[in-house]
């Protein structure tokens, strides 16, 4: 782990995973988490539930991994530790003190938008991006009407996207507003928003909020050792998991800052591995 991110990552708020393949009815991201688990350990995978503090890239393989509990030598390394969507705080944003996330309240639409308490009911995104634009637009496949909550009077997105959202119907452009409070009994019911202009606030129903506001990679332990995007986001070569580290890979959300899926998450990891092992393999001709 790290950077704070528990084992499993975003798959783990996540409620009912449709696009997994395997699962025709779907299954909850925690238990599919229990399941990735369980299958590594019968291959024989030794697991170690620590926070890696830093790395040591510098002299090539072997590479040096430290967490808080033990510092282990590796001939290879895979980065897999994620990203994390970024939310708001405010009142009823989190899961404590009756907060509705995962009860109405997600960073994800592609991954949670297609659920049943979604479907035919009013929504909200916010954002001004590109992300935003392309999670509303999703979003009108299941909601009723989606609200698209902008900080401020213009959007952040590309011309072609922000054309795309204001042609749809479904879609309705909030400017110069953000929420302030989120409210509801068991499932949110609706946000109290407050205008950047002039502080004025007002209420509206609402039974679903997508925060599409970008997310921040777990990069920060690898202390600047391999290239990254402006983003912070692992740079890979194209069409592979390889990374400016010859013997280091990267898989999964740590290096994909567009489709954030778990499948797409495991498609990488399989590409990672099997280029760990063709880069032992190597090494080992050359010994």
């Amino acid at each position: 782990m790290a950077n704070d991110v528990a084992p499993g990552g975003q798959l783990t708020t996540t409620t009912d995973v449709e696009n997994f393949p395997g699962f025709p009815d779907g299954i909850m991201g925690p238990e599919l988490c229990d399941r990735f688990r369980e299958q590594s350990v019968r291959y024989g995978t030794t697991i170690f539930t620590e926070t890696v503090e830093s790395v040591d890239l510098s002299n090539g393989s072997p590479f040096r991994v430290v967490s808080g509990e033990r510092e282990v030598l590796a001939d290879t390394l895979i980065v897999s530790t994620g990203a994390v969507a970024k939310r708001m705080d405010f009142a009823g944003a989190g899961e404590e003190n009756g907060g509705f996330w995962n009860r109405g309240i997600s960073a994800c639409a592609v991954c949670d938008g297609a659920a049943p308490i979604f479907r035919g009911n009013p929504l909200a995104v916010v954002g001004g991006g590109d992300s935003a634009m392309e999670e509303a637009s999703f979003l009108t496949k299941f909601g009723s009407v989606v609200y698209v909550l902008v900080r401020r009077d213009v959007l952040r997105a590309s011309q072609i996207m922000q054309d795309r959202a204001k042609s749809n119907p479904k879609i309705k452009l909030l400017y110069n507003t953000v929420p302030v409070e989120a409210f509801g009994d068991s499932q949110l019911q609706g946000l109290k928003v407050k205008s950047t202009v002039d502080g004025t606030e007002s209420t509206i129903d609402v039974n679903g909020l997508f925060f599409a506001i970008g997310h921040e990679p777990a990069t920060k332990f690898l202390d600047g050792q391999l290239e990254l995007d402006e983003d912070g986001y692992i740079i890979t070569e194209p069409g592979t998991t390889t990374t400016s580290v010859p013997g280091v890979f990267a898989a999964g959300d740590v290096q994909d800052k567009q489709w954030r899926q778990a499948v797409t998450a495991a498609g990488t990891g399989c590409m990672a591995a099997l280029q760990a092992e063709h880069f032992l393999a190597s090494q080992s001709e050359h010994c």
